[in-house]
C-alpha cells in the first residue's frame, strides 16, 4: 500500500537545465531512478550552402522528469546540471501528463516529427532555394510520393508550370524551416 502511494505522487515536472547539460541530466537523474523525457528535433537545416540534418533538443534548456516531490525534489533540484524545477510561485508546478503523452506519441526513430505547415491549393508560396530563389509562385498540386510539388510561376506576363523539391518550398507567412 505504501507502495502504491508513493508511484501515485509522481508527477511529471519541467526541469531547466543549464546551457548544453541535458544530456548530463538525463543520464545522472535516469541512474537516480529518475523516469526521464527529453524529446529531441531533427531537422533539414541550411548549413553553409548545403543541406545537412541537424538534431537537437525541442526545448533547448529544457527535459522532463517524473518524480515525487516529497521524496526527490532535492535530488533533482541539486543534481549537476540543473537550473532549477520550473515553479509558477514557491511551489513547482507540475506537468499534465497528457501533454507528455502527446509528445512521446510524435516520436518517430527517437526524434518527435513535426508536421510540415500545409500548403493550400491556390495559396502563394516562397521558393526558398535554387535558381527560383525569392521567387513568389501559387502551388497547384502536390506529385505522387510528396517530395515534389507543382508550382505556377508568374513572370511578366507569362505563366509557367515548374515542378519543384517541396522542401524547397514554404507557404506565405508560414517562416523559414
Amino acid at each position: 500500500m505504501i507502495l502504491e502511494r508513493a508511484k501515485d505522487s509522481t508527477r511529471w515536472y519541467a526541469v531547466n537545465t543549464k546551457p548544453h547539460q541535458e544530456e548530463q541530466v538525463v543520464w545522472l537523474l535516469g541512474r537516480a531512478g529518475i523516469e526521464m523525457f527529453y524529446p529531441k528535433l531533427r531537422e533539414s537545416k541550411r548549413i553553409r550552402g548545403s543541406r545537412k540534418v541537424a538534431t537537437g533538443p525541442l526545448f533547448p534548456g529544457y527535459l522532463f522528469a517524473r518524480f515525487s516531490l516529497e521524496s526527490h525534489y532535492r535530488t533533482v533540484q541539486y543534481a549537476r546540471g540543473v537550473r532549477r524545477v520550473v515553479a509558477f510561485g514557491p511551489h513547482p508546478e507540475p506537468i499534465d501528463p497528457e501533454i507528455i503523452h502527446s509528445l512521446r506519441a510524435s516520436v518517430k526513430e527517437g526524434f518527435v516529427t513535426l508536421p510540415e505547415p500545409p500548403l493550400q491549393p491556390q495559396g502563394p508560396v516562397t521558393i526558398q532555394e535554387g535558381p527560383l530563389k525569392g521567387l513568389l509562385a501559387v502551388f497547384e498540386r502536390p506529385m505522387s510520393g510528396g517530395e515534389r510539388v507543382v508550382l505556377l510561376l508568374q513572370a511578366l506576363a507569362y505563366q509557367a508550370r515548374v515542378v519543384i523539391e517541396r522542401e524547397k518550398v514554404v507557404a506565405v507567412g508560414a517562416g523559414v524551416h
